[in-house]
């Protein structure tokens, strides 16, 4: 004769109490809640697009041009592409810039 063996099993663990209850749905990854960032990622991937893997650094100048020429909010947005594409050379930028 065969002795079969059948653990216990937990209450939540049972199929019906699966069935019944509704999973912990995670909050989407690519979720940003803003409008305008959704503008400025596109913005990064569109750079991206046009220049490679040098498209940190091209974001970087074109702070560094809009700081010179005063344009704060220019400069803004080249940093935060900038930002975006290598975070530590927009810290780097941000940091030896202190004027903007």
């Amino acid at each position: 004769m065969a002795i079969r063996f059948a653990p216990a099993r937990k209450p939540e663990c049972h199929a019906l109490a699966r069935t019944l209850t509704m999973p912990r749905l995670n909050p989407a990854a690519n979720d940003s809640g803003t409008i305008a960032r959704d503008r400025l990622l596109r913005m990064a991937l569109c750079h991206f697009a046009e220049h490679g893997l040098a498209a940190a650094a091209q974001a970087r100048a074109n702070a560094a041009r809009a700081a010179d020429r005063g344009d704060r909010e220019d400069y803004h947005t080249w940093l935060a592409i900038c930002r975006l594409l290598d975070r530590r050379m927009a810290t780097a930028m941000r940091d030896g810039r202190r004027v903007l």
